[in-house]
Formats: C-alpha cells, sequence, structure tokens
C-alpha cells in the first residue's frame, strides 16, 4: 500500500494517457440525466465528480451504491458503470438492469464479469491495469470518469490542465504532504476520528473516512457543513478523550461556511482539545480535491504504521464475498 499511495501521480498520468486512447460512442438518444453506479474505491470517484460537475453539467447528476437503479432511468440516461475488479455484484446486477431499460451504458473496469458483458454486449468501456486493491486505483477510475462526462459534454476541457497540475502539484508538495499527514495520522492514533468538511467536499470526507475504515482499520464518521449545523453539533455535549476532529479546509469556502467553521470549533473544543485543521492547495476544485485525497490516504497509511497493522488487508470483506458466494 506504501508503494501504490507513493505512485499516485505517475498513476493519474498513466489515467490520463488511458482516457485520451479511450474509444466511446455517442447516444442515439439525448441524455438528461447521469448515473454512475459502483461502491467502494471503484464508487467513490463517482460520489467526487457528482460534487465537482455540479457547478457547471447541464444534467441532474446521481450516484447509486446498490443492486438496484431508480425508476427515471431510461434511454435517455447515461449509465456510467464503475468496477475495478468488475465482479462486484451489486454493480453488475445494476448494469444488468440499465441494459434492459435501454440506456447509454459506459463501463470503466479491469476485467470480470462486468468487461465480459460489456464485451458481449457491445457496450463501451475502458479498461484499467488490474490486480491491485481498488481503493489504491482511485486514479485511474476517477480521471475515466471526467473523460467520460467529457465526451458527452457534460464538462469541459480545462479538466485536462487541471489534472496536470495535480500531478505537478503533488509532486512539488510530496515531503510537505508525507510530513503533515504523519503529524495529522499521531493526532488520530487509538482514537475515534471525526471528520468535518463542507458540504461540496464531502465525497472527499468520505474518501479520507473509507480509507481510516479499510487501510488504518479504525471506525469514525464524518458530516458536512451547514448541514451539521443543523443536528449533530447539538450531540455534542460530552467530554471524551476518545475524540478526535479532523476539519478539511480550502481558503475559498463559502464566507458564511467558514464562520460557522469557526463557531463550531469554538463549541466542540470544550469536548475535545483534538482538533485539526487540513487546508487544500491548488487553485482548481480538482487540484485541491486531488492534495486532499492524497494526503488522506497517506494518514490512513501512516495510522497503519503507528498501529503495526497491514494496511492492504480485508479479511472481514473477503469473508463477506465469500459467505454470499456460497448462498
Amino acid at each position: 500500500m506504501n508503494d501504490l499511495i507513493a505512485d499516485f501521480s505517475k498513476q493519474l498520468m498513466e489515467a490520463i494517457a488511458i482516457g485520451e486512447a479511450a474509444k466511446l460512442s455517442h447516444s442515439e438518444c439525448m441524455i438528461r440525466n447521469v448515473l454512475i453506479t459502483g461502491l467502494g474505491g471503484s464508487g467513490i470517484g463517482g460520489t467526487i465528480i457528482s460534487e465537482l460537475a455540479a457547478s457547471g453539467c447541464p444534467v441532474p447528476v446521481v450516484v447509486n451504491k446498490d443492486y438496484f437503479l431508480p425508476e427515471f432511468v431510461n434511454e435517455e440516461t447515461l449509465v456510467i458503470v464503475s468496477s475495478y475488479s468488475g465482479n462486484t455484484e451489486e454493480t453488475v446486477c445494476a448494469m444488468e438492469i440499465a441494459m434492459k431499460r435501454g440506456a447509454k451504458v459506459v463501463c470503466i473496469t479491469s476485467g470480470g464479469k462486468v468487461l465480459e458483458l460489456a464485451e458481449d454486449n457491445g457496450i463501451d468501456h475502458i479498461v484499467v491495469p488490474g490486480g491491485m486493491p481498488p481503493r489504491a486505483c482511485f486514479g485511474y477510475s476517477f480521471t475515466q470518469l471526467l473523460y467520460v462526462f467529457n465526451f458527452f459534454g457534460l464538462i469541459g476541457e480545462g479538466f485536462k490542465a487541471d489534472l496536470g497540475r495535480a500531478v505537478a502539484l503533488i509532486d512539488r508538495e510530496e515531503e510537505n504532504i508525507q510530513y503533515e499527514a504523519k503529524e495529522v495520522a499521531r493526532k488520530l492514533v487509538n482514537k475515534i476520528p471525526i471528520i468535518y468538511t463542507v458540504a461540496s467536499y464531502e465525497g472527499v470526507a468520505i474518501r479520507l473516512r473509507q480509507q481510516i475504515n479499510e487501510n488504518s482499520k479504525m471506525l469514525c464518521w464524518h458530516h458536512v457543513i451547514p448541514e451539521m449545523n443543523h443536528n449533530e453539533l447539538v450531540g455534542w455535549t460530552e467530554k471524551s478523550e476518545h475524540w478526535a476532529v479532523v476539519i478539511l479546509r480550502n481558503d475559498n469556502d463559502f464566507e458564511r461556511t467558514q464562520k460557522r467553521i469557526e463557531i463550531n470549533k469554538e463549541v466542540i473544543k470544550k469536548y475535545t482539545d483534538n482538533i485539526t485543521e487540513v487546508y487544500s492547495k491548488g487553485e482548481s476544485v480538482i487540484e485541491r480535491s486531488i492534495y486532499l485525497i492524497h494526503l488522506g490516504d497517506w494518514i490512513s497509511w501512516h495510522l497503519a504504521d503507528m498501529k503495526q497493522i497491514d494496511a492492504t488487508e480485508v479479511n472481514v470483506i473477503n469473508f463477506l464475498k465469500n459467505t454470499l458466494a456460497g448462498n
């Protein structure tokens, strides 16, 4: 896992080459909505791009993380199937439903049943390198999502320059990223991490939560501002040495939201002094998101290292899948 995280910028560059070479076909119908279906490490890219595209995409974007699809999915829907292994049973089921409804389907996968279905039915697909943990291949899947959105006219060409700048940014900042990640990890070890960020970066917070779950083998939770100001903030009523708060921030977050964050800190510090603010770097949303994701991945790895556990091991997920396969 250490090597996979260290090679993130190389993965992004390889993913850009794959995206540039992708062969896709246009839909016979006008695309009136988009649904991205995928789970875990394969699905988080969909959550993040749905937020990135919110301010510019001309049609609604929905993220699906289940066996079934909403009723609105039809021949005017672009369904993007994201399954790194190609064998995620929920995603395969959703893909088959999308095919039956005549949706325009595009697959992002390394192989498995998804690739088999795509090839057998003449469905557009982008193949990425396989054999790695799905959560370590975010760069592959996320980048392909950007290229698919661009092909269908849902985002402009600017993402390409943003991706290039993001690669340069994390390469340039790698030493600082490593240092900050280790410092944050020290504050989280043997604690329950609580992750907060602004609503438009919820996908980045989810990514960090998932990485702490899988790599660090720890429970944690996340919430977003301003929504948590209407519920969770009231729950801060008890002191505990177990709480460790991480706030993911951006210098250009909305002024009123930044004011909320400052007030939240005043409330929370009554119950824990373990509050860490992590600021993004970069000029675009893509740069800032990738920076925070890379930093978060290192935080989860350093946590695993401090706990002296194997960041790659996911035996309980394998147990779940094997048990399901036997029923």
